[in-house]
């Protein structure tokens, strides 16, 4: 029996690190990382370590600054996971044109500090870029078509909301 169970319990860890269990892990060392508040969301970024793309493109776009600044401001962070699933061509152009990027950064912000508990309540966000964010609560907190997968990482400038996928405004 004890040999069966240690068995078993072998197995679920392989499929469990088959499974996709590396964006939960990434969101827990993110949440980890980024719990001071004395840190603003840049920096916050920054020493979690699975934002890496999301923090060069905010210095490709020019929003370090503003990012850094007094806030409050709500960002949905999408994990160096959720900008892999966009295919390397793209993202490395996309890299290049700082207005565009801008463009789909600033949809990831929203002016003010919006916690879980307020997201639960409702239906839409306005972003900083100006076209609202539809916020689903039926299987999960979802903005646009990501999960939120982590919440309430408070910053001394605002909160984030750690994201599966990079969300992209209406053309």
């Amino acid at each position: 029996m004890k040999n069966f169970i240690s068995k078993s319990l072998v197995t679920l860890a392989a499929v469990v690190s088959l499974s996709g269990v590396s964006l939960v892990n990434a969101a827990h060392h993110a949440e980890k990382s980024m719990s001071k508040t004395s840190m603003d969301i840049v920096d916050a970024a920054v020493s979690a370590g699975s934002f890496s793309t999301l923090v060069a493109a905010i210095k490709a776009a020019g929003l370090v600054e503003t990012l850094k600044g007094d806030g409050p401001f709500t960002v949905f962070a999408p994990t160096d996971e959720a900008f892999a699933k966009i295919p390397k061509d793209q993202l490395a152009a996309l890299l290049k044109d700082k207005k565009a990027l801008a463009n789909i950064l600033t949809y990831h912000v929203v002016a003010g500090k919006v916690m879980a508990k307020d997201v639960m309540n409702i239906d839409t966000a306005k972003s900083v870029q100006g076209q609202n964010i539809t916020i689903g609560s039926k299987d999960g907190v979802t903005v646009d078509n990501a999960k939120v997968v982590k919440t309430d990482i408070v910053t001394r400038n605002g909160v984030i909301h750690v994201i599966d996928a990079v969300i992209m405004p209406a053309s």
